[in-house]
């Protein structure tokens, strides 16, 4: 257990405090309606490349993802091609603007792998849309559990958004991880509200 205080994050590193929760049952439905011109898909196996760069720009510039950004070709294809593993986008003049990710591959539990929108749709309730799919998507299956977790460096609003939604937060924890900017996964210039701290500078 960590005593009470301030510890150093090392360089090259940042450090994030990670919520996690869960829901046991479908909450109420938040009444959504996806706006004039914006259009729903689920997409059976995806490309790694589309799912990359459909992942970098709904999260890896703004909010630091990087998790998948670090796996080779063979390994994210072998993800997204798992039966359980479902992905899904929202499509707006032809172009993906959301990810939603649902992963079934832990008997009796969904993970709500990846969830958000890029800023051509933020603020206009796709968001509350594609949540009530989440659920809806999720509890068809046998699962007692549906859980996410979101982090710090995460939009602000995410972690009460995840609450309106009717997750409840169970545990939190620090992580420290490498700082993906300085390993080339994502520009330098990428999430500016968290600062760089390069190994070696003083």
């Amino acid at each position: 257990m960590l005593a009470d205080g301030e510890y150093d994050v090392p360089p090259g590193k940042f450090a994030v405090v990670v919520t996690h929760l869960e829901m046991r049952a479908p909450p109420p439905e938040r009444p959504a309606r996806l706006p004039e011109g914006v259009g729903f898909q689920t997409v059976s196996a995806p490309g790694a490349a589309w799912y990359r760069e459909l992942f970098t720009r709904v999260g890896a510039l703004d909010w630091l993802w990087s998790s998948r950004l670090k796996l080779t070709d063979d390994a994210l294809a072998a993800i997204l091609a798992d039966p359980d593993v479902e992905v899904s986008t929202l499509t707006v003049n032809g172009r993906d603007e959301a990810l939603l990710e649902l992963d079934f591959r832990h008997g009796g539990a969904c993970e709500l792998a990846f969830f958000g929108l890029t800023s051509a749709l933020i603020g206009s309730g796709c968001g509350r849309w594609l949540m009530n799919r989440a659920i809806l998507r999720a509890f068809e299956r046998p699962i007692t559990r549906f859980h996410v977790h979101t982090c710090t460096a995460d939009s602000p609003q995410a972690l009460a958004f995840y609450r309106r939604s009717g997750f409840e937060p169970v545990r939190q924890q620090i992580e420290i991880a490498d700082d993906p900017r300085l390993a080339g996964l994502i520009p330098e210039n990428a999430a500016p509200g968290i600062p760089i701290f390069r190994p070696g500078a003083s």
